[in-house]
């Protein structure tokens, strides 16, 4: 007797239910990184009516997504604003300088490609084997402020995430001694430049998948050569080994630099330690007391 083989209606219905849950958390995601980056906007006031705002764009995921969402926010912001896309091209050897025009043309977005070889800058001034990337950010935040302040931009957006925020203060705290870190919103040390994150609340992962699920045409960030030994990459490494220990701990720490109680540290600027309980007699200054010379009162004599 002939067994009738299976229909293979199933398969596509499998199929189509695994599309469908794809979709479905590619909105959740869409759907959350919109709600932080509006989150950020708002708690920072960093977009207001009438800005036109600068988005450097590098090629890179951050970039892309930090782009792609301000696209989306924009189309119902309750204030308007402007957005234009400038890339750098600093001349590396073999960088693929046609895929953001066309990726941006695609999208119908303003936009403008800048050229300086920095790249060579770099390579002449910076002693072989050492670290390159201190100077070029230098030698492209120059070069992106002084376009900045050519045509006017009132705002200029830059794609550090949640993990970049944290990164860098423990980049401060292990290898400057400072506690500090990227705020979401500073102005520049010129006073001319106000410089926006809209992507400070947004984990690194999400991102990463957010461009995935976008198809974003990446461009690849070691065209100058790779360097496994960078401080930022041993940072990353520990807080990889941190989250995947002890799952949120990222988080918590992000957190944490946006509640701050400057009386539980130890800097004298930040906090009138000398005034704290004074009972109104003199104080006597680090000198006096490393010199260890006894204290004489006018009662003494």
């Amino acid at each position: 007797m002939n067994i009738p083989l299976p229909l293979a209606e199933p398969l596509p219905r499998a199929h189509a239910r695994a599309d469908k849950r794809g979709t479905h958390e590619a909105n959740k995601l869409a759907k959350r990184l919109r709600h932080q980056v509006g989150r950020a906007i708002a708690d920072f006031g960093m977009i207001e009516d009438g800005d036109k705002v600068m988005v450097c764009l590098s090629g890179g995921k951050d970039s892309y997504a930090m782009l792609d969402i301000l696209l989306q926010l924009q189309q119902k912001a309750p204030v308007k604003f402007e957005l234009v896309a400038v890339n750098l091209d600093q001349k590396q050897p073999d960088f693929p300088a046609h895929i953001l025009p066309a990726y941006l043309e695609s999208l119908g977005v303003a936009y403008k490609i800048l050229e300086q070889d920095t790249y060579s800058v770099v390579k002449r001034v910076v002693p072989e084997g050492k670290t390159l990337c201190s100077l070029c950010s230098r030698l492209r935040r120059g070069a992106l402020y002084a376009h900045a302040e050519a045509q006017g931009f009132t705002k200029i957006a830059l794609g550090h995430h949640r993990d970049d925020l944290v990164a860098t203060f423990f980049l401060n705290l292990f290898f400057h001694a400072k506690l500090g870190s990227m705020p979401p919103k500073l102005l520049s040390d010129d006073g001319k430049h106000v410089v926006i994150r809209p992507l400070a609340y947004a984990r690194e992962d999400d991102i990463a998948a957010y461009a995935v699920a976008k198809q974003f045409p990446i461009i690849p960030c070691n065209l100058c050569g790779s360097q496994e030994n960078l401080q930022r990459k041993q940072v990353k490494r520990m807080m990889d080994a941190w989250e995947k220990e002890t799952p949120g701990r990222i988080e918590t720490i992000a957190r944490a630099l946006g509640d701050v109680r400057p009386a539980q540290l130890s800097d004298p600027r930040l906090f009138d330690f000398l005034a704290l309980g004074a009972r109104g007699g003199e104080v006597p200054d680090a000198h006096a007391w490393l010199a260890g010379e006894p204290h004489t009162s006018d009662t003494d004599a």
